[in-house]
């Protein structure tokens, strides 16, 4: 790598790759459709645990979790569950999933999503009860 603008051979071969998949006919369309896949997953964890997310923010595979609780709980429940994400500001957990991600990825995404906060729900109910 020699220069930012340099017209680097290989950065060039691989910007034209990575143009000839998006410019596929039904590539962008599919990625619409996994988003919506993926945001409508996480409404429904949304409405089953309220006291762990709040609401769902971002546009196509860009989404954030608005937190009801520190964001680095549920962080660190996503990685019990195994799941990468990234904590945003004190309240937002970001989720950035490639465009080629499949919709078995997002569904088992979603579960471990599910379970993570179904974790933080049982921790909460319990330290109530005592």
């Amino acid at each position: 790598h020699g220069t930012t603008f340099g017209g680097n051979p290989l950065a060039m071969a691989v910007g034209n790759a990575v143009l000839d998949v998006v410019l596929e006919d039904g590539f962008l369309e599919d990625v619409q459709r996994k988003a919506l896949l993926m945001k409508q997953g996480l409404a429904s964890v949304a409405d089953e645990f309220p006291e762990i997310i709040e609401d769902i923010r971002g546009a196509g595979l860009m989404l954030g979790l608005k937190c009801a609780m520190p964001n680095t709980k549920v962080n660190m429940a996503l990685r019990d569950q195994h799941l990468l994400a990234v904590p945003a500001g004190d309240n937002v957990i970001r989720l950035l999933p490639p465009l080629t991600v499949t919709d078995a990825e997002i569904h088992d995404a979603l579960n471990r999503i599910r379970a993570g906060a179904k974790g933080l729900a049982e921790a909460i109910a319990s330290a109530a009860a005592k």
